[in-house]
């Protein structure tokens, strides 16, 4: 497929919100049956009772016995970014490069996106819409012994397939070291038919935009996974016969992002001040990350059935023993971050030259790749947003937590990846802000267009998962799908 079909592809299902093989109000239905039929359990227990887990007697970290899967280490942080220059803290430590994958088919012109209902052991609620394959290297490799998981031959070159998105995309700096996975979307060759289980199903582009709306539905890997897709560029006056439809149309917010990311021209700041911008904050700021026993964090508390923060702030790290009915392995036990409290990630949107732009942060988190990502412009992972609860002043949190309704354009919990994160979800926000906001804002954040964030995201790296999480939710049509595919 060329580049410009590509994009067109992309864009068509995403303006189609219903199909005809399963429309949104039976997949709903579907999700809950999904829910109903498995057999699932997910119960603490002490770390001494974790089968295959074990503290390594040398360095103390929390270790499989295959030596593989991932492991729970200590690392030392000194950075001259913020205001706190020196801590000390657990991570996960999982060098490896997994999979996340969707497989895509053209069905009557409109490209259709193959989803799992799938359950893990961290979801809030069961069953979440997730890619098609969604394994680790030690989960394909099969070092549990297991099952292989279902379509992994069509990402790992077994079969034919034209490659439409291939990412390197990092996961959450504050709690991985250096880790990341290769997000991929593939479309099968053209009449070829394939199996579709029972907890799958087809769905557009569209739908699984429309069902980001709803709280915790919608995993994290389905959502870095489509904050990949591209739908091109075009100059303004391409746009400007749209645009002028953006005052009388009732969608006014949907065309608005639909502008953003495909206007190519006018923007703030061009490509290269971004790019100076980034390549600035990476030369000003260092970021040295020691690993060091687990037995060794200082203010963090070891004991029989949890790893904890002296001060109960930030996360925890718990043991569970995991019963699903439908998994490759259908029990195993594992450990799992959990969350102090709930947090926020926001972005604030204005309108600029014509078209809206996001406010970008620079970040730098401690498991990060390449020292700083692009990140939402609010970004309060473990909640200590809350004036006295934290160690440092979270620029423009007054701006979202006293927005006014008419100024939110979307505000939705969504959860953290249940395979490594136990219940965690954070209140995802777009904040919309008035002329009176400045344009000119702090060094560490820069405005950016939803075409200029989309550029990034190709490149890896460069944008952390929660932007791209936000960035998934933004829809561009919530009409039914009759006009769509005109």
């Amino acid at each position: 497929m060329e580049k410009n079909q590509k994009h067109i592809a992309f864009l068509k299902s995403a303006l189609l919100v219903d199909s005809p093989f399963m429309t949104s109000e039976r997949f709903l239905r579907w999700m809950r049956d999904m829910n109903e039929k498995v057999h699932v359990n997910i119960e603490r227990v002490p770390f001494s009772r974790m089968q295959e887990w074990y503290f390594d007697e040398n360095t103390g970290n929390l270790v499989h016995r295959s030596g593989r899967f991932f492991a729970i280490e200590g690392i030392r942080i000194n950075t001259n970014w913020g205001n706190i220059s020196e801590w000390e803290q657990p991570i996960i430590n999982q060098p490896e490069v997994g999979f996340l994958g969707i497989i895509t088919k053209k069905i009557g012109g409109i490209l259709y996106f193959l989803m799992q209902a799938k359950i893990e052991p961290g979801n809030l609620n069961t069953v979440q819409l997730s890619p098609t394959l969604q394994a680790t290297r030690s989960n394909y490799i099969r070092v549990h012994k297991g099952k292989a998981p279902l379509y992994l031959e069509y990402f790992n070159g077994e079969k034919p397939v034209k490659i439409l998105l291939d990412q390197l995309q990092s996961e959450q700096g504050a709690r991985f070291l250096k880790k990341r996975n290769r997000n991929m979307i593939v479309e099968l060759r053209e009449n070829e038919e394939i199996e579709i289980y029972e907890n799958f199903c087809w769905l557009t582009l569209g739908q699984i935009k429309s069902f980001l709306q709803y709280d915790n539905l919608v995993n994290m890997d389905t959502r870095t996974v489509i904050s990949g897709i591209h739908f091109g560029g075009y100059i303004a006056d391409v746009l400007d016969f749209y645009r002028a439809l953006e005052v009388r149309d009732e969608q006014t917010r949907e065309m608005s992002m639909l502008l953003s990311i495909l206007e190519n021209d006018r923007h703030l700041n061009d490509f290269d001040e971004i790019v100076s911008w980034i390549t600035r904050k990476k030369s000003l700021y260092n970021l040295d990350v020691e690993r060091i026993s687990l037995k060794n964090v200082r203010r963090w508390v070891l004991d029989k059935d949890e790893i904890y923060h002296e001060n109960r702030k930030y996360f925890s790290v718990i043991g569970v023993h995991v019963e699903i009915g439908n998994r490759e392995v259908q029990s195993w036990d594992q450990p799992l971050i959990k969350a102090a409290q709930e947090g926020l990630i926001a972005f604030i949107i204005k309108k600029i030259e014509g078209v809206y732009h996001f406010l970008v942060q620079a970040k730098v988190e401690a498991g990060n790749y390449d020292l700083l990502e692009m990140a939402p412009t609010v970004q309060c992972l473990t909640g200590n947003y809350r004036k006295g609860d934290n160690e440092y002043e979270v620029m423009f949190i007054d701006e979202v937590l006293n927005a006014k309704p008419e100024q939110i354009w979307y505000s939705a919990y969504q959860s953290e990846e249940g395979g490594r994160f136990y219940r965690e979800q954070n209140r995802n926000m777009i904040v919309e802000v008035g002329e009176d906001f400045p344009i000119i804002v702090p060094e560490n954040f820069i405005w950016m267009t939803l075409n200029q964030l989309k550029v990034f995201i190709n490149f890896n790296n460069y944008v952390n998962i929660a932007a791209r999480s936000l960035i998934a939710s933004v829809r561009f049509c919530s009409c039914d799908g009759t006009s769509a595919s005109t």
